[in-house]
Order: C-alpha cells, then sequence, then structure tokens
C-alpha cells in the first residue's frame, strides 16, 4: 500500500507506505525507471526519491526472500525537488535584489507593488508591498483555500467540488466562485465574511472578499513576515473605489501558507485552520497545473523552472503571484499593477522580470 504520495497531490520525493509480511526490498520506480531498491525491515518504510518537477507515475514494488513480488503504482503525482520541502524561517532583505526590484518597478508607467522572498533561504525584497490594489481574481484562491478547510480530506477525483475547484483556479471561473461562497456562507456576501474570517487568521491584515464576482467578465502584513529589514511599507496607493482588495504582501503569504501548510507547518498547519497537508497538496497540485504562462512564468519556464500561481486582472489592474521551483529551491512572489486607463502587457512583462531577476539572483 502507497500512502504517500497520493493521486492529484504534488509530492517532494517521500515515498511512504507498508509492505506485505516477509518482503525484504522495495523497490521504486519514476514512469518506469528504479530510482531506489532498498532493503526494509519490519512492514513500514519510507524512503527518499528525487522526482522531475513535472507529473509522473510513481512505481513500488516489494520483494521477499522466496521471490515473492508485490507491487502498487500511483499516477498523477505533480514532483518537485527536495530543495523545495517547506520549513520555517525568517525573511531578511537582499539588498542587492531589492536594488533590481526598485529599478524593475520604476519602469511600469503606473502604480506597482512586489513582494519576493526565498522560502529557502529567507533572502528577500519588497516595494510597495502593503498597498491595497483591487484583487480581482487573485482572491479565487483564498476562496478555493476555504473551501478546503471545510472538507474532510481532498476532494475525490471527478466529484463536484474537485470540478469546481479546477473550473475556479485555472479557467478562473466566476459562477464556480460565486457556488463556493454560497456554499460557505448562504450567500456570495456571507460566504465572503467566512473567506475574509480565515484569511484574518492566518495574518492577511488588508485583504477583503467583497462578495461574489460579476457572471460573464472572466478574462482568462502580516506578523509573521516582519523579517529584518524588509520594507514593509506603502509607498503610492491607487485610488479605485471599492471592491475586493488584497496586497502584493498578503498574496504572497497567502501561497507561503499553502506551501508550509502542505507540510504540517506555519498558520494553516494546526487542525484549528481545517487545513490538512493533503488539502494543500492538492492545492498546490491544481495551482501546478494552471495556464497563463505569460507572467511571473514568461521567462523563467525556459530556464527549468516551474511556476504554481493564481493570476488576476481587470482593465485598469493585473496581478500575479505564486510559487516558483527549481532544483535549487523556492521563492515565492507577487507582483501588482494598477493604470486608470489600461495596465496591459507592460505589467505582464514586469512580473516577469522580477521573477527572472529573483531566480537569477537565488541561484547565485
Amino acid at each position: 500500500m502507497i500512502e504517500r504520495p497520493a493521486p492529484y497531490q504534488v509530492s517532494y520525493g517521500i515515498v511512504e507506505g507498508r509492505a506485505a509480511s516477509g518482503m525484504r526490498r522495495v523497490i521504486v520506480r519514476v514512469d518506469g525507471a528504479v530510482v531506489r531498491d532498498l532493503p526494509i525491515a519490519g512492514r513500514r518504510f519510507v524512503v527518499d526519491v528525487p522526482l522531475p518537477s513535472r507529473e509522473v507515475e510513481l512505481g513500488v514494488e516489494t520483494v521477499g526472500e522466496n521471490g515473492l513480488r508485490s507491487g502498487a503504482t500511483v499516477a498523477h503525482v505533480f514532483g518537485l525537488p527536495r530543495a523545495a520541502r517547506p520549513h520555517l524561517l525568517t525573511p531578511r532583505l537582499d539588498t542587492k535584489l531589492q536594488a533590481e526590484v526598485q529599478r524593475l518597478a520604476a519602469g511600469f508607467p503606473g502604480t506597482s507593488a512586489v513582494y519576493v522572498e526565498s522560502l529557502t533561504t529567507g533572502a528577500a525584497s519588497a516595494k510597495n508591498a502593503r498597498a491595497t490594489f483591487p484583487a480581482a481574481s487573485t482572491l479565487k484562491l483564498a476562496i478555493a483555500l476555504t473551501a478546503l478547510s471545510h472538507t474532510q480530506g481532498p476532494p475525490p477525483p471527478g466529484s463536484s467540488l474537485d470540478g469546481l475547484l479546477r473550473r475556479l483556479l485555472d479557467a478562473s471561473d466566476n459562477e464556480a466562485a460565486n457556488t463556493l461562497l454560497t456554499s460557505l456562507g448562504g450567500s456570495t456576501s456571507s460566504g465572503g465574511h467566512v473567506v475574509d474570517d480565515l484569511m484574518r487568521s492566518i495574518g492577511l491584515e488588508r485583504t477583503v472578499m467583497y462578495g461574489g464576482y460579476i457572471l460573464g467578465t472572466e478574462l482568462g502584513g502580516s506578523r509573521e513576515v516582519a523579517g529584518r529589514g524588509v520594507p514593509l511599507n506603502v509607498v503610492d496607493q491607487p485610488y479605485w473605489g471599492v471592491g475586493k482588495a488584497t496586497t502584493a504582501l498578503d498574496l504572497a503569504m497567502l501561497h507561503r501558507s499553502i506551501w508550509l501548510a502542505s507540510g504540517g507547518l506555519g498558520p494553516l498547519g494546526g487542525s484549528r485552520s481545517g487545513v490538512t497537508p493533503a488539502e494543500a497538496r492538492y492545492l498546490l497540485y491544481v495551482l501546478a497545473r494552471t495556464g497563463d504562462a505569460r507572467k511571473l512564468g514568461r521567462f523563467v519556464r525556459r530556464q527549468g523552472a516551474t511556476v504554481l500561481h493564481k493570476a488576476g486582472w481587470i482593465d485598469a489592474a493585473r496581478h500575479d503571484a505564486g510559487l516558483v521551483v527549481w532544483q535549487g529551491g523556492i521563492f515565492v512572489a507577487a507582483v501588482m499593477t494598477y493604470r486608470p486607463d489600461g495596465a496591459g502587457v507592460r505589467s505582464d512583462v514586469l512580473a516577469g522580470r522580477v521573477a527572472q531577476a529573483a531566480l537569477r539572483c537565488f541561484r547565485g
């Protein structure tokens, strides 16, 4: 029996399970190729294997002294490197990256905000990170997280909830968002309050759900991050009225919290949040398979990086936030832009350049 990883979840390379009585060796295959062949004592086994950053099929075979063999496979596992495994750390200012982020943000002809943090070392930079922007579809990730916090384990593949969450995050479907909000609170506005409550509980200070989404419009200061020297302030606050709101810092910390929860750590890691490690790994799997490679992934995908993200945009604002993973580590990035007469493609380029600069810096 393979207990971990599970299908339709990310895996950091820990293979855990139970063998039949009398088995002496365990063999692990990734897409048919043997990556581990080890002795086992007893019935339980835990094996550390290297996984490529993509969807794989993982097979485990146990062998007894008498030649008896038993095996099982698990498909639809999205591999992530050992270096991306969740752990706790304190952010600290990286002055070189800070100068580059400031330069890139200054080139955008409007209001922008950036937060970047290496989740491997804690090196971080920020610009206007606590300024509030219209959130657009970025908060659909908050809806998905809240929906999972009210369930018992990841949704079964092909279930109604699984379909809603995939439409919500991949197609950015407004109807799916409203359906989930209504299921949480009886109406979109009440469901929004439930989402807000969970966001406050994990330290997102300036995020407001503000009801549901208008159908037919789909277009595709946390206490925990009080790091050393990272400028978490408001430099330029766009004026845009009322509605769904968030900040670059809050979006980054939302993704960071889900990543930590996938290892049972962080503000979502306890039982009070209702989010299990398996649910967080399911959510990361869905994020890893979302489209729209033109923002954070615009340049870094060509350099072998994997992006797990949720973007959002309206005419005046374009944003992207997520996790960028490569074989040597992982970082979180959030880039938000606002321009009253249209944010445009330059927003996407800015997000791509910020991710590119961070990858270059963190790779050393």
